[in-house]
């Protein structure tokens, strides 16, 4: 497993990649559903605890092998199978979601985690017998992340809120510490423009949740036998807001930005807010339609503010990694 040049000419997504993205953005729909359904029910804080919870898992696997495929993707058999068990894993995720949400039981969710980071583990040691230059660093993602589904293991014993809250927030803030860590031995190879096109691919992606919910209030006027001019303003603002929330990341080339070890870890972390909140406003965008049509327990009030709060998320990450750094760069 030979690291692949980080100057490769026409380097783009592997559509091995595609299919990790399709299937990481089931669990992403799960999680919007789920979201869509506490808000339009007014239960904010635990639908909102909830959708962190179980995106933060999504999001830290799929930006893991999206870097390590960026610098060792050899595309061979071993290698396709470690990355079908990765994706085996993302789907017992999306399974255990509902249970995440409705029980506050995460054991289902963690266990997908486990298998699909082990599956990343084997693909590190891989890389270290294959790569002596690059062996420290392989290694200390190996041991790093082993350490952490360790403890992930661990958490699955302590069955109480408060104990897994305080479990979670330690080993996520130790799972974010291993690409710190492990890439101080040496930077892996990975390639700009394939990074940045993998990251826009799943914003693509992502987005597609709020074109869906774009389409479903439009669906609901169309089938509806008086349409309430509630339910016009979700069609016109929520297809403006998708639109527009596609023209600001996607209208310069980002890869420019990608060219050191800070700028990457800046852009890759920063991504879990675009994510994050490119999927909540869809969840957002089907409580509005709920209200508009009289299903839903929102205030008005309540019904702008799950549109224009992750709207407001979106725009605010995407100025700081995206719009910022390029009026910089271009001054």
């Amino acid at each position: 497993m030979a690291p692949r040049d980080p100057r490769e000419p026409h380097r783009v997504a592997s559509p091995l990649e595609l299919l990790f993205d399709l299937c990481f953005v089931v669990a992403v729909a799960q999680a919007s559903a789920h979201l869509h359904h506490g808000l339009t029910e007014a239960h904010f804080t635990q639908a909102i605890v909830g959708y962190l919870l179980v995106f933060f898992p999504i999001w830290w696997a799929w930006m893991n092998f999206t870097w390590f495929a960026s610098a060792y993707d050899t595309d061979d058999v071993p290698y396709r199978l470690a990355v079908l068990v990765q994706i085996f894993g993302v789907l017992v995720l999306a399974a255990g979601v509902p249970r995440a949400f409705e029980d506050r039981d995460l054991s289902v969710t963690a266990a997908g985690y486990v298998v699909m980071r082990m599956g990343l583990v084997s693909l590190w040691l891989r890389a270290a017998i294959a790569d002596p230059a690059g062996r420290s660093t392989a290694l200390r993602y190996a041991a790093g992340v082993t350490a952490c589904q360790t403890g992930w293991l661990l958490l699955l014993g302590l069955a109480t809120d408060r104990r897994w809250l305080g479990g979670w927030l330690a080993l996520a803030s130790a799972e974010l510490l291993v690409p710190v860590w492990a890439e101080r031995a040496r930077p892996t190879p990975w390639h700009p423009h394939h990074i940045a096109e993998r990251f826009g691919l799943l914003t693509l992606i992502v987005l597609g949740e709020s074109v869906t919910s774009a389409t479903v209030a439009i669906q609901s006027a169309v089938t509806a036998t008086a349409v309430t001019p509630g339910l016009v303003v979700v069609i016109v603002s929520g297809v403006l807001i998708v639109f527009s929330m596609w023209w600001v990341y996607f209208d310069q080339p980002a890869h420019h930005l990608l060219v050191d070890g800070h700028g990457a870890f800046v852009w890759g972390y920063g991504h879990l807010v675009v994510f994050a909140s490119t999927a909540a406003v869809g969840a957002g965008l089907a409580a509005a339609t709920d209200h508009a049509i009289g299903r839903s327990q929102l205030s008005p009030a309540s019904a702008v503010a799950v549109v224009a709060v992750p709207t407001a998320c979106y725009l605010a990450s995407v100025w700081i990694l995206v719009i910022a750094p390029l009026r910089r760069a271009r001054r």
